[in-house]
């Protein structure tokens, strides 16, 4: 038998949660400046250890709210990482399970090439990405922004599902196709809900990474009702003067959306990350 409560095991636990209370406090800290930059009736941070607002005002969330724009902005946001997503998944899907389920010629350096595109950032390709979509009239457009964003949404949704089909049983399709199901309905039907969470993990991260990117919408867009939300945000941080309230007031509400996707598929997030961690 083991003794229970023994001394070593207190100590344990409590420098346990001592360690992620203290990596909370670390993560939360930033949050804190930002909430408080916000709510603060000045236009700069104020100087304390504790990020606590003296004269706290709705003023700086209100104006960035209230602005004519700001709503046919973040609705372009919103639109744009929600068809990039989209776009992401429909061509990843049967994608990655060509890759997981069949062999063909050329599919392992088509694996490598797809890998090498993950080694570059986004930034690297501005520029013939600016040329293609110049040639094709898609400036100043979303759609042309969608079509940046799938160059490297695309590639990223391939690893991660394929990881997915390849811990799914090949059994399962086999024994659905035995009672009469097609390849097709056999993919629809039983492979699909099972990489459920995968699919869910990996159209987050399309949709965060099209959010939250600045340089190439701030490249490729001009026209300022054709603007992204991060790209309005810089401007309030010019080269002389620098609106910090009215930029941490825009970050929270930026933030939102973002969320609240976190919220809704957090039970998903553990299942699908680890989904192509072990092959069986």
């Amino acid at each position: 038998m083991t003794r229970r409560g023994r001394p070593s095991d207190t100590l344990e636990a409590v420098l346990v949660h001592a360690c992620i209370i203290l990596a909370v406090c670390f993560s939360l800290y930033p949050v804190l400046w930002v909430l408080s930059t916000a709510f603060s009736a000045g236009t700069a941070p104020e100087r304390s250890i504790l990020p606590l607002p003296s004269t706290p005002t709705t003023a700086h969330l209100v104006e960035v709210v209230g602005a004519p724009s700001f709503w046919r902005q973040a609705l372009n946001s919103v639109s744009v990482a929600l068809a990039t997503a989209l776009v992401g998944i429909a061509i990843a899907l049967p994608t990655a399970y060509a890759l997981s389920r069949f062999s063909f010629v050329g599919r392992q350096a088509g694996v490598r090439v797809l890998l090498a595109t993950q080694m570059f950032p986004m930034v690297a390709s501005a520029v013939p990405l600016y040329i293609v979509l110049e040639t094709l009239n898609l400036l100043d457009t979303r759609t042309g922004l969608v079509v940046c964003y799938a160059t490297t949404s695309v590639p990223f949704a391939i690893f991660q599902l394929r990881g997915a089909f390849d811990t799914i049983p090949k059994d399962l399709e086999e024994a659905a196709m035995v009672d009469g199901a097609t390849r097709l309905q056999a993919f629809v039907r039983v492979v699909l809900p099972a990489a459920r969470p995968a699919i869910a993990v990996t159209a987050l991260f399309a949709f965060m990474s099209a959010y939250n990117e600045f340089i190439l919408a701030a490249t490729i867009l001009g026209k300022e009702e054709a603007l992204t939300l991060p790209v309005v945000l810089q401007r309030f941080v010019g080269e002389h003067d620098a609106a910090w309230g009215k930029f941490a007031a825009g970050s929270i509400v930026v933030s939102l959306p973002v969320m609240a996707l976190f919220y809704v598929a957090q039970r998903h997030l553990v299942s699908g990350l680890t989904a192509g961690g072990v092959k069986g």
